[in-house]
């Protein structure tokens, strides 16, 4: 019996794969894509556990045996209560930052060589625990952008930090499970077309792609070539002089 192939996308929570899906899904009907969801800081277990083929996953990741390839990097906001003085600013510094409580979640995806603002008494187990914090007015959270939209509260909002540390997101894969299938996806992931991809799409537009000139030739075999004229044609020479035309001369 022949098993399917399927291909597992793990990701972290804030990644949305949902536009790289829809891609997958035209390019590869015939391979199912099976999203599997992780928290931040099980992305590279899990890969290196083989329980996903390639994940969406948060930077820095140990590259030993891993490749990774930055995808992008991501704003890094502030989330407060709506009636915070923070409200009033289009844009907030980590020295606006220094007389609030500054929560910093065990989850946090931030590398912070210095945290900034005040330290709660105690660490968030979540960011969602986070979130639920400051909520109640206890404090401020920083998060990269996708995970406070991820957050959304009707009594909380955010703006973005001028000088806050950022999250970069990557596609990361086993170095040794480099597959076609892999492949396909790296290609969907930097904007590649099917023909231009590297995985089993190019190869099953390649025989399509070549179908047009070889049915041409069918069409065109047995077919007698198309007489080229260039001028004036030639008389055919049948070796005897043409009759003279006019009146026929008397005889005396």
């Amino acid at each position: 019996m022949q098993v399917t192939p399927s291909f597992r996308l793990a990701y972290v929570p804030g990644v949305t794969p949902g536009k790289w899906a829809r891609v997958w899904s035209e390019r590869l009907p015939d391979v199912p894509l099976a999203l599997v969801a992780v928290e931040a800081a099980d992305g590279e277990p899990t890969l290196r556990a083989g329980d996903a083929d390639a994940g969406l996953v948060r930077l820095p990741v140990d590259r030993t045996g891993l490749s990774a390839i930055p995808l992008y990097t991501e704003t890094t906001v502030v989330v407060f209560p709506k009636d915070h003085w923070l409200a009033a600013a289009e844009e907030v510094t980590l020295e606006d930052l220094a007389d609030d409580v500054v929560f910093h979640p065990l989850d946090d995806t931030l590398e912070w060589e210095q945290l900034p603002g005040r330290p709660a008494i105690e660490r968030p187990a979540t960011t969602a625990d986070a979130i639920e914090l400051v909520a109640a007015g206890v404090g401020v959270l920083l998060v990269p952008q996708s995970l406070a939209r991820l957050h959304h509260r009707r009594d909380l909002t955010y703006r973005p930090m001028a000088d806050a540390p950022q999250s970069r997101v990557a596609l990361s894969w086993l170095e040794d499970r480099t597959t076609d299938l892999v492949e396909e996806f790296i290609g969907i992931v930097r904007g590649r077309t099917v023909n231009s991809s590297r995985g089993r799409g190019q190869a099953a537009a390649a025989p399509a792609a070549s179908a047009a000139p070889a049915k041409q030739q069918r069409t065109t075999a047995g077919r007698p070539a198309p007489r080229r004229t260039t001028g004036t044609p030639r008389s055919r020479s049948t070796g005897s002089t043409p009759p003279r035309r006019g009146r026929p001369k008397r005889r005396g």
